[in-house]
Order: C-alpha cells, then sequence, then structure tokens
C-alpha cells in the first residue's frame, strides 16, 4: 500500500501497470483524474468502492457505476434535499472505481431540513401504496426489455413496409431497440433509488435516536432490532430449497443426482412423479433465477437462468441435506424472538412513556422501510439487469454475424457510445450495398483493449487516495461501506497485529474452523461443511452455500452491508470491513471469528 506520512498517494502519482499505458482512453472523459483539475482533485479524499465493483471495468460496462451513482446523488440533492449530505462523486484509476463524499456546506443545513421533512415524509406515511406503485413501473420496464429484439439486418425490407408506407428502414429499428435498451435501463436507476435513500434514512434515524438514549450500546444491537426481515432477495435461495424438499416427497431426487441439468430433468421427467416436479423447476426460473452469481454490475457475471448448473448445482446439495434430516429453513423463528427480546430490554430502559413512543414510532418505521433495503436488490441489480445483459449479448451476436469482433463478448470493450457508431456503421454499409468498415477496425481495437484491461486487473486497487478527513462522519459510508476512521487508521499504519485482524462485528456469534478463501463466484463449489468464508465482499446469489459455512468474514462492507444482513437473517456470525483479511488468511487455517467483537485470530500458520 502506498501511503505519504498520514495521507494515501495521490491519484496523480499512481502509475498504470505495465502493458495498460493508455487506459484513460477506454473510459468516458468525466471518469478520469484530469491533470486540469489537479488541484480539486488532490484535495478530496477518495476510498475504493470494491463493495459494488470489485474487479476492474470493461469499457461498457461503467454504464452501471456511471448510472447508479449518478441517481444516488439526485435523489440525496435534488429530490428529498436530505439535509447533510449530497451525492457520491466518482472516478476510475486504473480501472477501479473510487468514491468521495459530497457533503453539504454547514450553513445550507437548516434550510434543507423543511424540504427533506415535506418530501420524504410524503414517501413515510405513503410507503405501502408508493412501493406497490413502484413494483409495477419495473416490472413494466422489465416487460419492455424483454419485448426488445436484436435480429441481422435482412436482404431486404418486406414488401408490406413499402405498399403501407411505412417509411422507415430496419436500421431505424435497430438503432431504436439499442437506444431504448440504454434509456430502459437508466430509467429501472432513477427507480433504484426513488426508496433506497430513505430506507437508509429511516433506519439512521433510529440508530441516531438509540445512540443518543443508550450511550454505549452497540452498533450491532441496533441492527438486531429490525431484523428478522421477509424479503424477496432471499426467494431464490427459498425456492431451492422448497425444490429440494419437493424432490424427495415425490420420490425423484435419485433422478436429479447424475449428469447434465439436461440429463437430469429428463430423467426425472420420466418418473411417475416427475413432471409435477420440473412445472415446479421451470415455475421457479421465471422470475427468480435471473439472479446473477455478482453484483449484477458486470456484463461478466454469470446469471442463473443462462447458466442453470450453477442452481442446479445446490439443489443437489439442499437434496443431500434434506435426506440427511438436516433442516434447510432459515432459522427464522428464533431470529424473530431475539429481536423482540433484545428490542423489550432496551425499551424498558428508557425514562419515560414518551421516550417509548419514540422510540417504537422511530423503529417501525425503520421496519416498514428496512426490506427494501434488500428487495431493490433483486428487482435492480438483478432481475432488470439481467435481461438488460441478455439483450445486450444477443445485439453482440448480431454484430458477430457481420464480422465486426469473434465473440459475444467482445462487444463490452467498446463504450456505449462507440456502440452507437458500430451500428450507424453496420447499417451504413447495409444501405449503401459496399463493406462496412468495423470488421477491418475492431477486431485488432478490441485485442488491444483487452490486453489492457488484463493488465489492469493483474494489479489490485489501492484503497484510497489523498488526505483522509481527521474523522469520518459521514453515516452512509460508514454503514453501507464500514469505512470508519479507526479503516482508515489501518490502512494508513497497518492496524493488523501479528494473528489478528479486527473488523465490524456484523452479526453475533463465536465459532472456530478452517478458512475458506473464496476470490469469485467460480470457488464457491470448493467450499466444504463448517468452514469459514473468507472473501472480499460476497454477492446475494452466495445465500445457498451459507447451509454449508459457520461464518463469514469480509473485507468491505458495514453494517448495512450485503454480508451483515445475510448473516444476521441466516443466524451466522460475520465480521465485515477487515480490509485484509481475504489476503492474510490462508485457506486452510485454522480460525476464530468473534462476531460479537468484531475480530478474527488465526490459530494456525
Amino acid at each position: 500500500m502506498t501511503t505519504v506520512g498520514k495521507r494515501f498517494v495521490s491519484p496523480y502519482e499512481v502509475q498504470a501497470p505495465e502493458g495498460a499505458e493508455g487506459w484513460e482512453q477506454l473510459y468516458p472523459y468525466f471518469l478520469t483524474f484530469r491533470e486540469d483539475r489537479r488541484e480539486q482533485e488532490e484535495g478530496r479524499f477518495w476510498f475504493c468502492d470494491s463493495q459494488h465493483w470489485p474487479t476492474v471495468f470493461r469499457p461498457f460496462d461503467t454504464i452501471g457505476v456511471e448510472f447508479a451513482i449518478k441517481c444516488l446523488g439526485q435523489y440525496n440533492t435534488r429530490v428529498y434535499m436530505i439535509p447533510p449530505a449530497n451525492g457520491i462523486d466518482y472516478r476510475i484509476l486504473n480501472g477501479y472505481v473510487y468514491m468521495s463524499p459530497v457533503a453539504v456546506a454547514p450553513e445550507l443545513i437548516a434550510e434543507r431540513v423543511p424540504l427533506f421533512m415535506a418530501r420524504a415524509g410524503h414517501y413515510f406515511h405513503n410507503w405501502n401504496q408508493l412501493l406497490e406503485q413502484w413494483h409495477g413501473k419495473v416490472r413494466g420496464i422489465i416487460a419492455d426489455l424483454e419485448s426488445l429484439h436484436f435480429t441481422p439486418l435482412p436482404a431486404r425490407v418486406p414488401e408490406e413496409w413499402v405498399t403501407e408506407g411505412r417509411g422507415l428502414d430496419s436500421t431505424f429499428d435497430l438503432i431504436h431497440s439499442y437506444n431504448q435498451a440504454i434509456e430502459l435501463c437508466y430509467k429501472a436507476w432513477q427507480y433504484h433509488f426513488e426508496f433506497l435513500n430513505l430506507g437508509y434514512v429511516a433506519y439512521l434515524d433510529f440508530f441516531g435516536f438509540c445512540k443518543q438514549m443508550f450511550p454505549g450500546i452497540p452498533d450491532q444491537a441496533i441492527a438486531r432490532m429490525v431484523q428478522g426481515i421477509d424479503v424477496d432477495l432471499f426467494r431464490p435461495d427459498d425456492e431451492l430449497k422448497q425444490l429440494a424438499k419437493l424432490a424427495v416427497q415425490l420420490g425423484v431426487a435419485d433422478a436429479l443426482k447424475q449428469g447434465t441439468v439436461a440429463e437430469a430433468l429428463a430423467a426425472c421427467a420420466a418418473r411417475p412423479n416427475g413432471p409435477t416436479w420440473v412445472g415446479a423447476w421451470e415455475q421457479a426460473k421465471h422470475p427468480w433465477f435471473n439472479y446473477s452469481s455478482g453484483t449484477g454490475f458486470y456484463s461478466t457475471d454469470k446469471v442463473w437462468l443462462d447458466h442453470l448448473e450453477i442452481p442446479f448445482g445446490y439443489l443437489r446439495d439442499y437434496i443431500a441435506r434434506v435426506e440427511a434430516g438436516q433442516e434447510i429453513a432459515r432459522p427464522t423463528a428464533q431470529i424473530a424472538a431475539e429481536r423482540d427480546r433484545i428490542t423489550r430490554e432496551y425499551a424498558e430502559l428508557l425514562p419515560n412513556d414518551a421516550a417509548r413512543e419514540a422510540f417504537h414510532s422511530k423503529l417501525g418505521l425503520a421496519r416498514v422501510v428496512f426490506p427494501y433495503v434488500e428487495n431493490h436488490n433483486f428487482y435492480i441489480e438483478h432481475w432488470t439487469m439481467s435481461v438488460f445483459w441478455r439483450k445486450m449479448r444477443e445485439l453482440s451476436r448480431v454484430l458477430v454475424a457481420a464480422g465486426f469482433w469473434h465473440d459475444e463478448d467482445d462487444m463490452f470493450y467498446l463504450r456505449r457510445d462507440e456502440l452507437q457508431q458500430v451500428l450507424f456503421d453496420y447499417g451504413n454499409g447495409w444501405a449503401v450495398g459496399a463493406d462496412s468498415i468495423g470488421p477491418w477496425h475492431w477486431p485488432g481495437e478490441i485485442r488491444r483493449r483487452r490486453a489492457i484491461v488484463d493488465a489492469l486487473a493483474a494489479k489490485p486497487p489501492l484503497p484510497a487516495l489523498n488526505e483522509p478527513p481527521e474523522v469520518v462522519t459521514e453515516p452512509f459510508t460508514i454503514m453501507l461501506y464500514g469505512i470508519t476512521s479507526d479503516q482508515v487508521d489501518k490502512w494508513l499504519h497497518g492496524g493488523e497485529q501479528a494473528g489478528r485482524l479486527t473488523g465490524m462485528a456484523a452479526s453475533p456469534g463465536v465459532v472456530e474452523g478452517v478458512a475458506r478463501v473464496v476470490h469469485s463466484a467460480d470457488d464457491l463449489e470448493l467450499i466444504a461443511d463448517g468452514e469459514i468464508l473468507i472473501t472480499r465482499v460476497t454477492a446475494p446469489s452466495w445465500a445457498p452455500v451459507f447451509a454449508r459455512i459457520q461464518a463469514t468474514v469480509t473485507d468491505i462492507g458495514g453494517m448495512m452491508s450485503h454480508a451483515a444482513i445475510v448473516c444476521r437473517e441466516y443466524g451466522l456470525p460475520a465480521v465485515t470491513g477487515t480490509g485484509s483479511a481475504s489476503t492474510l488468511i490462508k485457506t486452510g487455517q485454522h480460525i476464530r471469528v468473534d462476531g460479537n467483537t468484531g475480530e478474527v485470530t488465526i490459530l494456525s500458520f
């Protein structure tokens, strides 16, 4: 790690890895640290957001960070007028994204308060009605995306287009469909943050009240008072569990254990009760298998629906557990009981009825809005983005057939604005009866860009840039990313003791076991029963492996990160935001995870 005294290295002093020179040209001009803005950019603290974007961007894939962070900012800054927080600025350095929260000037906070109370208050008072409307809007976007189709340009337009006086050609539809896909993706991200920021605000309001009324209360205790939620993000995993139980009940489990997915389904269908089970499988696939193995932000993320071997592998594991008599359901009753116990004990500590009324009012609102904090993830990052990436690959296959590049994966080495030029070039050659130029231009350029991206990916990102604040106070940064003053100090000076790491106590419990370091979803099949998952960051679709593990330790994430929330809901200990667990801990080491204190101890080297 590169640091200078009490500050991290300047982005202007970071060299590109060998072979990645000129990487800046892969991305839009507004995403890089420009030399003519050096004074402004060096005056701000930037941290690497490897929780949402853990790998190097291919040029097209920046669409996710651009749309997400722009839309996050607009709801803070221009829509709800959240008093202390504007948006989060972002830049790309050596292929990774860095964030810098933008605070509201102290003298402007007071004038935003009544605006926020009126605007946010309307949503809080009409939450269920507006959320039902939100579901309709998002499902409408998905349906519109599904209706788009990309096909090669024909030898001639249909004759009926002439006789009906249509006056448009096939290239118009092709370009229009591409632009519509981009617009629908952008629209989905607008809706994504319509409720999300308010979900965090309501929780933070309750969090602040508890900190004021109960000095010294652990952050974890506050989080556990809103646990026990039933959210659609868990539904894909629940569907697999139900399918496993059904397979055993119908007597078709043996047929599902061998061969490829297609072979197993055929064997199952041939059994007396097989068609019933296959019907349940087909029903579960839509929409619940539109579930990405990663964050959903990358075109490379594998989606269950397109790679059925992924959920089928989890299904076979669940079948074996059901046959062994194991309970595979989440311990929802115990978690809810613990939630109610903690809530009752803290409520009894309050000095009067007015304080108790405020406590229950704020907690009640937090519980109403909190499920959205996880639910939106399935509907946008997973379902919507799975369909979006599927449609973009359909378009890429058209251009593969036209000779623009060799593989459907190649398209994502272009920026989305460059793809508009490609579509016009394709249509231009078709229109004039001559060669398009792209087949001569793009294959070599894609090879060059692929080499740059590979070179960037070979070097991990720096955790932060420039001088950090004396104290990290921005609540979203702490809650979501786990970036506290202590964490920044560890990055700067190295806070790990020999054999011991500290992070955020994200989910209670103490366990000892064998570590399994996982760097990507492709490594999940290696996890054995009883191991402890060590990773940079988890993804929602990793939930089925939680039946195998004892605990989770992550490099990135705060109390409201996905890993923290899911571990609390699955009753597993978790320590998040350690900064370096996935590099310091090795697979096979015996470790202790203390989810009560946030300590991870390596017991054997």
